[in-house]
This record gives structure tokens, C-alpha cells and sequence, in this order.
């Protein structure tokens, strides 16, 4: 069989023993359990269905040893399995699981000897990468068969998919409204937003405040805006101006750039933004940074200077809630509008951008606040 037929025999044998594991050895049970359910470090079990690809497909390589740097016999390349099989096995079924390869975190990039299970990889948790490892040598030592250990970890993750789908089901039902209900106030939704702001690993979240309200106003101003780039892009990687482009409807170039930042602005954000107005291939109107951290009069007024200087672009610093706040107040009938576009824009970003977690709080927020309301 080839990676593909390898793959959807896998995916049938999951399916059809979805409620009852085919591992005996609890050791072994435990440990693919822990890596599947890692939710803070989806590397692990990537690294895992790589690797157990490779020896399903070439039985004769140590799944010990997916990096061709080993130079050995039986050594293979985890990457190219990863990238050119997982990724789309992984978005066709939707599995919980980083939708990018595991070779490129830093724990697993650029290594150059067998994953044997004394190494110590400096990743977190340390736990996972142990528990990795161990089943790696589990399969080299013929404790378990690759493609069983294959067939549990899909079972896992196919589990973990349906208690997330059942999770989320549940928080969007309970947010049903019942005809007549009064809608959350301007000040209601900014509390709500500010709320789920403050949860851990909301860097991305900025991004979609801005975001939304163009969802929800731009065919108003005859602006768009233009699709969003992985949280984790570099500018220079992509080629953007910023987290948030704006152009004018019908046309392609981009008048207003926005850049978030989850702490303070400082003069070298000014100067590396003037250095991306200046190489713009055409005249940006605005380049708003939004932080949500305090503003230092100094650099907002070091921002102002450059307005003759790039002949017009206007540079500024705004408060991410003053930004919302005026908003939602100046668009005052379209409120719900804006906070199901946010809505649907944290929904819809992958869990490597917003985590499970960090959906599921929303959507409990919300519903608190609905209910309070």
C-alpha cells in the first residue's frame, strides 16, 4: 500500500473500533493517550503519526530516526511524510492536531541523531516529548506493532474531536435567544471582549477586534478587508504591511494597515513601520498600531512626526478597548452584528491561532453575559 491507502486503512480501523481501545498493555495505552490529549503541544503526536507512516510505508527504517541528516541506512525523512500525507489526512478529517508540520517547533528542528528514549528534547512539557519518545522505541523494540500504535492514536484523536464538536454544540445551543430578548449593550459586549482580552494566550485576539469591525461595517465604508495571515507570519515572510489590511472595495491596494501589539509601542515599532510605508508599493493613508497596553505620550507624539515626512501617511497608536468602545458606540445598531462577526472570526481561526480553550471561553462569556443581561 502506498502513504494514502496506508492512511485510510488506518482511519477505517479507528473508526470501526472507536469505543474500544486495541492496545492491552496499559503502559502503552497511557502514553498515547497523554500525547494525543497534550492540548498545549500538538508536536508530539504529529511526530508520532510521521514517524509511524514512514515504517508502515518502509519497514525497514528505524521510526527513531525520521531525519536523512542520521545518514544511515535506515534512516528516512519524518518531514516530507508530515507535510506531503498528514496534512491532508489531518484537514480532511479534522483532527485536533497542528494544521503545520511538527519538524519545524523548535524542540524537533535540526537534529541529527536518533530519538531513542535516554534523549532529553528542550521542549514543554517535558513529559510529552518523553512520552513521545517512548513510544517510538516501543515500536522498535516490537512491543507494539506501528500500525496498532497508529490505529489507537487516530482512535484518540478522533474521541478528542467528537468531545470538542459535542463541547462546542452544547455553548452555541445554550446562546440561542428567544424571540424579544433585549441585545447586549455597547458596554455589555466591550465588557465581554475585555474579559476574553485577558485570558492567557489571547495574542491573536487583538487581530480580530479590529478585524470584525470591518466584517461587519466595511460594505458601509466601501472598504474591505483582506484575508488574514497565520498568527504566527512575519511580515517580511508574507509580504504584509500588517496584521489587518484595508483596501478600498474594487480595488487591490492597501490604504489602511493595522498592527497589534500586546504590549507597549515603542519608537523602533515606529521606525520599522516607516521603513514598510516607505518600500509600500502605494500611498498607505493610515498605519494604526493597536496595543493593548498604555500608550506613552512620548511615542505617540515621536509618531506624529512623521506625517510630512511620508508625504501624508498618517502613523497613530490606539487603546484596543477605546477602539472598541467607539465603535461599538458610533455603530450603535449594528452591535450584535460586530460581536457575531467576532464571534465567527475566533470560531474559525485555527486552535494553533485560538485554542479550544479559548473558543470554549468566549462562548461561556457570552453566555454569563447574555444571561445577566
Amino acid at each position: 500500500m502506498n502513504p494514502e491507502e496506508i492512511l485510510r486503512d488506518i482511519y477505517e480501523r479507528a473508526v470501526a473500533t472507536l469505543n474500544t481501545t486495541v492496545i492491552p498493555d496499559s503502559v502503552i495505552r497511557e502514553r498515547v493517550d497523554y500525547v494525543c490529549r497534550c492540548i498545549s503541544n500538538r508536536a508530539g503526536v504529529r511526530l508520532l503519526m510521521s514517524c509511524l507512516l514512514g515504517k508502515l510505508d518502509e519497514p525497514d527504517v528505524d521510526p527513531r530516526k525520521p531525519y536523512t541528516e542520521i545518514g544511515d541506512a535506515d534512516s528516512f525523512s519524518g518531514r516530507a511524510y508530515d507535510e506531503r500525507f498528514l496534512t491532508r489526512f489531518i484537514t480532511e478529517h479534522r483532527l485536533p492536531v497542528n494544521v503545520t508540520t511538527a519538524f519545524l517547533t523548535p524542540a524537533l528542528r535540526n537534529i541529527d541523531y536518533p530519538l531513542t528514549a535516554d534523549r532529553e528534547l528542550v521542549g514543554k512539557p517535558r513529559e510529552l516529548y518523553k512520552k513521545t519518545l517512548e513510544l517510538l522505541e516501543d515500536v522498535y523494540k516490537q512491543n507494539i506493532a506501528a500500525d496498532v500504535l497508529f490505529v489507537e492514536t487516530v482512535r484518540v484523536l478522533l474521541l478528542l474531536r467528537d468531545e470538542k464538536f459535542a463541547r462546542m454544540n452544547s455553548l452555541l445551543k445554550s446562546l440561542e435567544r428567544t424571540e424579544g430578548a433585549l441585545p447586549l449593550s455597547s458596554e455589555a459586549i466591550v465588557t465581554l471582549i475585555s474579559q476574553h482580552l485577558a485570558c492567557r494566550n489571547a495574542s491573536r485576539l487583538p487581530v480580530l477586534v479590529v478585524a470584525a469591525a470591518y466584517e461587519a461595517v466595511g460594505t458601509r465604508l466601501s472598504e474591505r478587508i483582506l484575508p488574514l495571515n497565520p498568527h504566527t507570519a512575519a511580515d517580511l515572510q508574507t509580504g504584509s504591511l500588517g496584521d489587518v489590511e484595508i483596501c478600498l472595495v474594487g480595488e487591490d491596494s492597501v490604504v489602511t494597515a493595522y498592527e497589534m501589539k500586546m504590549k507597549r509601542v515603542t519608537q523602533d515599532d515606529i521606525d520599522a513601520a516607516v521603513v514598510k510605508i516607505s518600500r509600500a508599493p502605494n500611498k498607505i493613508h493610515n498605519y494604526l498600531f493597536v496595543t493593548t497596553d498604555v500608550i506613552a505620550p512620548i511615542v505617540n507624539e515621536y509618531a506624529a512626526t512623521f506625517y510630512e515626512k511620508t508625504d501624508g501617511t498618517e502613523i497613530a497608536i490606539l487603546d484596543c478597548i477605546g477602539f472598541l468602545r467607539h465603535f461599538l458606540h458610533f455603530f450603535h445598531r449594528i452591535r450584535i452584528d460586530y460581536l457575531n462577526a467576532y464571534q465567527a472570526l475566533v470560531l474559525n481561526e485555527p486552535d494553533s491561532a485560538v485554542s479550544q480553550s479559548l473558543k470554549e471561553a468566549f462562548l461561556a462569556l457570552r453566555q454569563v453575559a447574555e444571561s445577566s443581561e
